[in-house]
C-alpha cells in the first residue's frame, strides 16, 4: 500500500488510515499514517505476556524532531484537547507498507525516512531513521519514547506509583521499568541518551471517544535519545522486553526483509491485491502455548472459536500452512467441554468461555477441509475424530445454554441473557 503526499498531509484522511505490524505472539505495533495515536490500542511496543493473551502497552509512541541549522521540524503528531502538537504530518510526503511501514519526510529540503517493523516470534520492535539524498548540513534527530505500562483495554494517567528511574546498562542500552508487575523495557540505540522524566498529559483518542469510552491518557517520557544523522548510516532504536545484552540491527533488518520477501515469493498469484492479502494473512497467525492459533481480529480480539474456524481454510489451507492449521485444531480440541468448542479464551485467566452455538460446527467443517487438503487421515482419525464425536454426542444429548439437536435434526438453543451467535454484542444483561 502506498499513500501519496496529498493524502498524508490531509489530517482527517491520514488519521483514518491505520497500519499494523504483528510478531506472531499476540503482540503488535500499530498507529496511523498521520503518526498520531487515535486509539488506546495504538502502540509501538505492545506485548502479550501469555501469548496471545494478557496484552500490555509498554511504549505508546515516539515524539521525534529533526534539527537543522537552528530550525526544528517535527516528524510526529499528537492530538490534545483543542490542539494538535506537534504537526509532523505536514512534513510527510509519502507512506508505504512495503516491506513495512515507512514514512518519508521533507524537512525544508532535507529528506528523512522513518521505518517501523516487528520481528517475527520476538517481543521486539525496530525503528530506523535514514537520510535520503546528499546534504552538507549538520542534522540532529531527537526522539522521546512515550511510556505507560497498562492493560491494552485501559488508559494510563499520572500517578505516584510509576518508577521514574532508568538503568543504563551500556552506552547503547537503557532500561525502564515503570511498574514492578511488568517486564522492563530495554531500549537499544546507537545515539546518546539523556534521562529527563516528563509527563505528557491529556493525549486524546478520538476513536475511543466515538465508542463512548475513556479517550484521554497521560504518557510518561523517561528521556530523550539524540542522534547525528549521516548519509548511509541509520539511526536506530530497538525496543524489547527480552533479557538480552545486545542487538544486531543490521542482521535483524536483513533477516526480516528476507523473510517477508520469501513470503511474497510463495504467493501463487501475480495479482498485486491478492499478493498483499496473501502476506497480510500472516498477521492473524499466532502462538498459544506450544501450538499455533488464529487471531480473530485487531486491535482487541485474540483467538475466538467461530472466527478461527471460519477463516482457517483461507488462512492456512489454501496457503499451504497445513501444520499451522493442524496445531490450531489441536489447540481447540484440547479444550472441548460438554461437546462445545470454546467461544474465546479470556485475556486474563485460564478458563475458556463457551457461549457459542456454532463454533463447534465450524470446527467440524474446518477438520473436513483440513482432510481434503492434507489427506492426513491418520492424524484426523487419532485426534480430530474423537473430538468430533464428543461434539456430536454433546449436541444430541443437550449441552450448555440449552443447545441441543431437535427431533428434526436441526440445532436449537438459547437462554435469556446469553449471546450465542455471531450477533454477540451484549450491554449489561441485554443481548443486542
Amino acid at each position: 500500500m502506498k499513500i501519496d503526499k496529498e493524502e498524508c498531509r490531509n489530517l482527517d484522511r491520514a488519521l483514518g488510515l491505520e497500519w499494523l505490524e504483528t510478531n506472531g505472539r499476540g503482540g503488535f505495533s500499530s498507529g496511523t499514517v498521520a503518526g498520531a495515536n487515535t486509539r488506546r490500542y495504538h502502540a509501538l511496543l505492545l506485548t502479550a505476556r501469555k501469548p496471545p493473551s494478557e496484552r500490555f502497552v509498554l511504549v505508546n509512541h515516539l515524539e521525534a524532531w529533526i534539527d537543522i541549522e537552528g530550525q526544528s521540524y517535527p516528524l510526529s503528531t499528537n492530538l490534545y484537547p483543542n490542539a494538535i502538537h506537534p504537526e509532523g504530518y505536514k512534513q510527510c510526503t509519502g507512506f508505504t507498507t512495503d516491506p513495512w511501514p515507512t514514512w518519508t519526510y521533507d524537512c525544508h529540503g532535507t529528506v528523512v525516512q522513518q521505518e517501523v517493523f516487528c520481528v517475527r516470534d520476538r517481543d521486539l520492535v525496530t525503528i530506523r531513521w535514514m537520510l535520503v539524498g546528499k546534504t552538507k548540513k549538520a542534522i540532529t534527530l531527537r526522539v522521546r519514547p512515550m511510556v505507560s505500562g497498562r492493560d491494552y483495554h485501559a488508559t494510563h494517567h499520572v500517578n505516584d506509583s510509576l518508577s521514574t528511574t532508568a538503568t543504563t546498562v551500556t552506552d547503547g542500552l537503557v532500561s525502564w521499568r515503570p511498574y514492578s508487575g511488568l517486564p522492563s523495557v530495554q531500549a537499544f540505540q546507537n545515539g546518546g541518551y539523556r534521562h529527563d522524566p516528563t509527563w505528557f498529559r491529556a493525549v486524546q483518542f478520538p476513536a475511543e471517544q466515538q465508542r463512548g469510552l475513556d479517550f484521554e491518557e497521560d504518557w510518561w517520557s523517561p528521556g530523550e535519545c539524540t542522534y547525528q544523522l549521516n548519509r548511509g548510516v541509520a539511526a536506530t532504536l530497538v525496543l524489547t522486553t527480552e533479557s538480552i545484552d545486545s542487538v544486531d540491527v543490521a542482521a535483524l533488518t536483513e533477516g526480516e526483509r528476507k523473510r517477508r520477501t520469501g513470503l511474497q515469493a510463495a504467493s501463487p498469484t501475480t495479482d498485486p491485491l491478492a499478493g498483499e492479502l496473501w502476506c497480510a494473512g500472516e498477521a492473524y497467525l499466532s502462538t498459544r502455548g506450544s501450538r499455533q492459533t488464529v487471531i480473530a481480529g485487531y486491535p482487541w480480539f485474540t483467538d475466538w472459536g467461530r472466527d478461527t474456524f471460519i477463516s482457517l481454510p483461507g488462512l492456512c489451507l489454501v496457503t499451504g500452512r497445513w501444520e499451522i492449521a493442524w496445531q490450531t485444531i489441536e489447540s481447540f480440541a484440547a479444550h472441548i467441554s460438554q461437546g462445545m468448542v470454546p467461544n474465546r479464551f479470556p485475556d486474563i485467566g485460564e478458563q475458556p468461555e463457551y457461549n457459542t452455538i456454532d463454533a463447534s460446527l465450524w470446527f467440524i467443517h474446518a477438520i473436513e477441509r483440513y482432510l481434503a487438503y492434507s489427506k492426513d487421515e491418520a492424524r484426523v482419525r487419532a485426534v480430530a475424530w474423537p473430538a468430533v464425536k464428543h461434539i456430536i454426542d454433546g449436541y444430541r444429548q443437550g449441552t450448555r445454554y440449552s443447545i441441543h439437536m431437535d427431533e428434526d435434526g436441526l440445532i436449537a438453543g438459547g437462554v435469556p441473557g446469553a449471546q450465542l451467535t455471531w450477533m454477540d454484542a451484549k450491554v449489561g444483561d441485554w443481548v443486542v
